[in-house]
């Protein structure tokens, strides 16, 4: 069975200008960029591959004020936005995701779905670089939550998975949430500057037909309960 897994930081409540999602945006396809060579192109949809690859969108943040100043990418007072990047149809990677928005019902989020298999699956989806991922996600855009995890044990565990409820493979805290406990071995725990923390399940690749690690995900699950780690989230503002 070939898992999809995805990373992805969430808030809400907090009002931001287009300039200023533009801004952090810009800052995480940089990030994006650096690390992998094929995020250095982002395109939007279309009706077939071709087509939408000649839809490039340029992420300078003069040309992403732009995109989100464009009535199709603005929803309420949130600026939303829908990106991919590769160069084959079966080995595509999605970043998505809203910023603006004081909704307090909508929640803010700045979402990567890596393809599912080849060589770009294997070189991202280690906890090194989940890891990694979620760092720079805590440093731009300033989340409650993050979590970077198999989307097939989430669903697992919840047919309604409500963030910031659930664990997974590495997950965020922010400082507003509290202090982490101590948790079982081989879990380590990272603070991530003075923002929050970082949780990691374990060093291998987390799945949902490993036993063990459904086990060690519901055992933290309950230390982190229990901490009052584990509920919907908050308004930031």
């Amino acid at each position: 069975m070939t898992e999809s897994y995805f990373a992805g930081a969430y808030w809400k409540g907090r009002s931001e200008s287009v300039e200023q999602c533009a801004r952090r945006a810009s800052a995480f396809f940089q990030f994006l960029g650096r690390i992998e060579p094929t995020w250095n192109r982002w395109c939007e949809t279309a009706e077939s591959f071709e087509e939408a690859a000649r839809k490039q969108v340029a992420t300078d943040v003069d040309s992403l004020r732009k995109h989100f100043n464009r009535k199709d990418c603005q929803l309420g007072d949130a600026f939303q936005y829908w990106l991919w990047a590769g160069a084959r149809p079966d080995e595509t990677s999605k970043v998505s995701g809203t910023c603006g928005s004081a909704d307090l019902w909508t929640p803010s989020s700045c979402v990567l779905s890596p393809p599912e298999q080849g060589p770009l699956s294997e070189r991202i989806l280690t906890a090194t670089m989940l890891s990694q991922m979620l760092r720079e996600m805590a440093h731009i855009w300033e989340p409650e939550f993050g979590l970077a995890t198999s989307t097939d044990h989430l669903v697992s565990i919840s047919s309604r998975p409500k963030m910031g409820t659930l664990p997974g493979w590495v997950m965020y805290f922010s400082r507003q949430r509290g202090t982490v406990p101590p948790l079982p071995a081989p879990v380590r725990v990272e603070p991530v500057g003075d923002l929050g923390t970082l949780v990691v399940l374990t060093p291998e690749r987390f799945t949902v037909t490993n036993p063990d690690h459904v086990a060690l995900a519901s055992q933290v699950q309950q230390v982190l309960d229990a901490a009052g780690l584990l509920h919907p989230l908050r308004s930031l503002s």
